[in-house]
């Protein structure tokens, strides 16, 4: 632990709050790991694991559990309906809110520059990390994901409830994939083209690509805020910039 940094809860306690207890605390361990703490390491010749793997899992868990929900709660509800509002509770913002109700911030490894910056509460990384803890609640429960539900779920139907089912939150991703679908074999993707500052800082540069051409470009300090933007200017092509 870099001076001067701040010494993380013990993540007993996290256990605790979410009412599961790890088998493996590794995998816990990794989950509150962010990148500029394994980052410093390895500048001194020690090899640790990040959470970023368990994020990309975790999105998937967060996605099905969610997508599950919402199918069976709102039965007369439309398949634009029900995106709508589960981009509105899986949003950047929503779970940075669920993060800061169970204190996640407190738990986590950062690097001496992300906690100076208030790392801790930074909510791209404290959704990063919501999404790295769902991932590692999925394994360790034996690919439970009922048992994952059971602590999610209360979250997310608060946030429905807060939100409205008619969430104003506009999914550009969405929007877009829609307008693309409506011609076959068109393919969208987004492709990482740069990335720049420090870690506690990052900037992200995302092009929306159809097929081999280059559709939009878009900037954010998170990978999702930069693809959202890219999606955005594309929609203009489509006629969808009336989207705001």
């Amino acid at each position: 632990m870099s001076e001067n940094t701040k010494l993380p809860r013990d993540p007993r306690l996290l256990e605790k709050t979410i009412g599961y207890y790890f088998r493996d605390r590794s995998l816990l361990q990794t989950a509150l790991t962010h990148s500029s703490y394994t980052n410093e390491l390895r500048s001194k010749g020690i090899d640790s694991d990040c959470n970023e793997r368990l994020e990309f899992l975790g999105d998937s868990v967060l996605s099905v559990i969610v997508s599950r929900y919402l199918f069976s709660e709102f039965a007369s509800r439309q398949e634009g309906d029900l995106t709508k509002i589960r981009a509105a509770v899986v949003c950047e913002k929503a779970l940075a809110k669920y993060a800061s109700k169970i204190s996640l911030g407190e738990y986590l490894l950062l690097g001496h520059g992300e906690d100076k910056n208030d790392g801790r509460h930074r909510p791209s990384i404290t959704a990063d990390a919501f999404e790295a803890m769902l991932g590692a609640f999925y394994l360790d429960s034996g690919y439970n994901c009922d048992k994952i539900a059971k602590f999610l779920l209360p979250f997310v139907q608060e946030e429905i409830a807060y939100t409205g089912e008619d969430a104003s939150f506009v999914d550009y991703k969405t929007a877009l994939q829609q307008i693309v679908q409506q011609a076959s074999g068109e393919k969208l993707r987004y492709v990482l083209v740069g990335e720049s500052g420090p870690d506690h800082d990052k900037s992200f540069q995302i092009e929306a690509r159809l097929n081999s051409n280059v559709i939009g470009h878009g900037v954010g300090n998170t990978k999702r805020a930069a693809e959202q933007n890219a999606a955005k200017e594309a929609l203009a092509l489509f006629g969808g910039s009336e989207q705001k």
